[in-house]
């Protein structure tokens, strides 16, 4: 028997209604889902954080060599444990993998 007195919310992800217990349960295990993304040595990394280059990288399609100590401000995590997205001057679109990056 279900209790009459539980608020419902809809799920649009699945288009159907649910108890709003479920609905908290649902949210709590897509929080605990959350990617850490670690640099190259281990420590963890945020939005906004600022990185500086452990190695002289070869830019595609920009012609382009970030060295060895560039740092990079403000960069965004993209969900993928390896990647982060970032801004640099010159180069549109950029992409690193953690695994070259240290947190300052």
């Amino acid at each position: 028997m279900t209790d009459t007195n539980e608020d419902y919310v809809y799920d649009e992800a699945t288009g159907e209604w649910i108890s709003a217990s479920e609905s908290a349960a649902k949210a709590g295990a897509q929080g605990a889902d959350a990617v850490e993304v670690r640099d190259s040595v281990g420590n963890l990394l945020a939005d906004g954080d600022s990185v500086t280059l452990i190695k002289d990288l070869t830019v595609k399609g920009a012609n382009q060599t970030l060295k060895r100590g560039t740092v990079i401000k403000s960069i965004r995590l993209t969900g993928d444990d390896q990647e982060i997205d970032c801004k640099y001057e010159g180069i549109k679109g950029l992409v690193l993998r953690a695994e070259f990056v240290r947190k300052r």
